[in-house]
């Protein structure tokens, strides 16, 4: 294949709609148009036409190179900066006490569009090769117990109905909650699930998950009679699977907002997310002798190491059971 000329072309800037990004931006004045960076542009194109990465991605991405630019006094171009500059960057994120991950994700952006400048735009080296990261803190994921799920699952056909909403509410809420116990699936791929991508006949769905990677996942008989139910009642036949009032799409923030309204009536003391029905559905699951390598393929993991820290909690679980429940623990 014939490489691309080491040329930096002015393109237009991708005209997705952003995603809000995972860091919240600083307060300070934001770059104006006037600093529109066309290599950065040219590379987002390049992550989302060749490598078809999702809305939240190029906005993190561009967030994060954005934010270099802006705290990199007497920026001139990308391709003058050295590795001290990003060893800088790095020592004054760690004196403002941001969160490791929170670092590690800028980095990330950091290192792809240096490597898309050395492999695709001709740059000599790339100084980012010599710069360490700090590793990542290993903090064990909150998990809910079984009798705490189940509560929760319970809530939305239990509580009083509000007038506000559709006469098909509680149905589809429930039916979120139980997908989400049921399946481990990420919250942005339960927003994308179509009627066809469930099968009432074989219990699975299909499900798009990072890398426009397609897994097929089991779906428990709770659940799916959940979403018969809740598609009975608001007549949903064909199209998105999860509606808002208005029947379009449910919005990634819409359904934040139903698990976080049955978490505050639930009363539970830890803060009920999408994530941690997902981190209590893989515990849950190795806990009862499920083995890591099919769990790996449930969450749609890319390595298995980042399973293996389920396995810390269900070690972690067991501890605590033998202490409490043997005399001479």
């Amino acid at each position: 294949m014939k490489a691309d000329p080491p040329l930096f072309p002015i393109v237009p800037p991708v005209r997705r709609k952003p995603a809000a990004p995972l860091s919240k931006p600083s307060a300070e004045p934001q770059a104006t148009e006037e600093a529109v960076d066309p290599l950065v542009q040219a590379f987002l194109k390049f992550m989302d036409v060749e490598r078809r990465s999702s809305e939240r991605t190029l906005a993190n991405y561009a967030h994060a190179l954005a934010e270099f630019r802006r705290r990199h006094k007497g920026f001139t171009s990308w391709q003058e900066l050295r590795a001290d500059d990003f060893r800088h960057y790095l020592f004054e994120q760690m004196k403002r006490e941001m969160a490791r991950a929170t670092i590690r994700l800028h980095f990330a952006a950091l290192r792809s569009f240096y490597k898309w400048l050395t492999h695709r735009q001709g740059l000599a080296t790339n100084p980012l090769i010599d710069v360490q990261l700090p590793k990542m803190e290993k903090k064990l994921p909150v998990v809910l117990t079984q009798a705490q799920i189940l509560a929760m699952l319970e809530l939305p056909l239990k509580l009083p109905k509000s007038s506000r909403d559709a006469i098909w509410a509680p149905e589809r809420d429930a039916a979120i909650l139980e997908m989400f116990y049921s399946t481990g699936m990420r919250l942005s791929e339960l927003a994308d699930l179509n009627v066809e991508d469930v099968d009432a006949y074989s219990d699975t769905v299909r499900v798009m998950g990072k890398g426009s990677k397609e897994r097929l996942l089991p779906v428990g008989t709770p659940a799916m009679q959940a979403i018969q139910r809740y598609r009975q009642k608001a007549g949903v036949h064909r199209g998105a699977l999860f509606l808002s009032k208005l029947r379009r799409r449910i919005t990634i923030q819409a359904i934040d907002d139903v698990v976080k309204k049955y978490w505050r009536a639930s009363g539970l003391p830890v803060h009920i997310t999408p994530h941690k029905l997902r981190h209590s559905f893989a515990t849950h699951l190795l806990d009862n002798g499920a083995d890591l390598r099919s769990v790996q393929e449930l969450l749609g993991h890319a390595s298995l190491s980042t399973t293996q820290i389920y396995t810390h909690v269900s070690t972690q679980r067991m501890k605590e059971v033998y202490e409490a429940a043997h005399p001479r623990a």
